[in-house]
Order: structure tokens, then sequence, then C-alpha cells
């Protein structure tokens, strides 16, 4: 991979810290600096791309296939969330999930879901066992869907807008906590987990305005606390 996260503890010096910086940028890899936070930059801005599609596909608002489409088409990603998570593994998605969850101390955001778990019990991890939230050909390693798809381009619309606004609140969380740069989240989120934009170029390109409407939207009919917004989010829309 192109990315290093180098996460400073309490005791790392400067000298230390310099000396790291200049041995991974000598090796040609791009380097971020992250606050020793679980998930660090990585894994805790992406999670809303995993579990907000998830939390759509277990509300039936659309399949597994129409989520992938949608990010695909509307988002330009290389792959659809439940794409990703077959081909990392369930597994170990599930199980980074559970321990940023665990060690945010119940951070609701972060909460696991029921569904990914039964698939991990039941040995449905993926790519690597012929069958995860998709079914694979082992012969021509594609997938196959059952789903069925209609075009919908208000739905699509809906579906991009809700993971995008929910992946762009956690970046401003973590610039808002001081785990990371803005530089360094943008820098994390395209080489690290190969986003076609940074979070933050994506707020600048829809608004900030329609994104923290979209967050309110889902905050006062879920009332639930994993929709609420950035305080540094809502401090720049004020």
């Amino acid at each position: 991979m192109n990315l290093v996260e180098v996460i400073p503890c309490i005791q790392t010096s400067n000298e230390t810290l310099k000396q790291i910086i200049k041995f991974i940028k000598s090796i040609k890899k791009e380097v971020v600096i992250a606050k020793d936070t679980p998930g660090f930059i990585v894994n805790k801005v992406a999670r809303p791309f995993y579990s907000e599609a998830i939390r759509i596909y277990e509300e039936g608002i659309a399949t597994i296939y129409e989520i992938d489409f949608t990010m695909k088409k509307f988002g330009q990603f290389k792959m659809g969330p439940f794409e990703l998570m077959d081909f990392i593994g369930n597994d170990v998605n599930f199980t980074v999930t559970k321990s940023i969850y665990e060690k945010f101390f119940h951070e609701s955001r972060y909460k696991p879901s029921l569904c990914q778990k039964r698939l991990v019990e039941a040995g449905y991890l993926g790519k690597k066992t012929g069958i995860g939230f998709y079914n694979y050909d082992k012969e021509n390693n594609i997938y196959k869907s059952k789903s069925k798809f209609k075009s919908n381009a208000y739905l699509y619309e809906n579906i991009f807008l809700r993971i995008i606004s929910m992946l762009v609140n956690e970046a401003y969380d973590t610039l808002y906590y001081k785990i990371a740069s803005k530089d360094d989240i943008e820098t994390a989120v395209k080489n690290g987990v190969n986003y076609p934009k940074g979070l933050f170029e994506w707020e600048k390109e829809i608004g900030k305005k329609k994104i923290t409407t979209k967050l309110e939207a889902l905050y006062n009919f879920y009332r639930e606390e994993r929709y609420r917004l950035s305080p540094l989010l809502t401090k720049d829309v004020k």
C-alpha cells in the first residue's frame, strides 16, 4: 500500500518521530500522522462506508447490488461497500468494527451489525470462502447476485448522499478531536482506502448545508446518536 500511518504515543520523542517520517519518505510512501486513537485515521473514518450501507440494506431500503451500484455510479468508488467487505473478508471487517466500537466505549456510530455477524458465524466470509454478501463463481472469480435491480435515480441519489454525509461527518469529527489534520485525513482516505476524492473535497462539492440537512433529517427520524452532527461541522455551518 502507498500509505503509512504514523502514530506517536505519549512517550514518543520528536526525534524518533522525525526519523520515522524520514525513513518512510525515503521508501517513497505517503506518510500521515494520527493521534493514538482506536482505528487511527483510515479504519475510523471509513466505518460509515460499511455500517451505513449495511443499515440501508437491513431496513430493506435497497438491495446490496443497488447500494454497490450507487456508490460506484454516483461516487465513482472502484468497489461498492458490500463488494469491498467481501474482498476484505467479513471476518476481518466485522472484527475491526467490533474492536473500534468497544475501544470507543460503545460509541453508537461504530456499532457492529447482526447481519454481518451472522455471515461470519456461518463461515460466509466473502471471496475467500466463495460466498459472503454475494455468491461467487470460483471458476471465473466473479460474483453472482440474485438481487433484482430497478432504475431509480431518486433512491440512488439519496443512498449516496446518506453514506457520503456520514463519511464527511466522521472526517469532521476526526478533525474536531485533533486526531489528524485535514490534509492528512484527505491523504489517508485517498491512499489508504482508495477513495476517488477526499472527504472535505466532497463536502465542498456537495455543499455543507446539504450534508448537514441530510444528517439532521436522519437524526430527527431515527433519534439515534449515530446521526448527531460533529460540533465542528455545526459550527462551520452556523
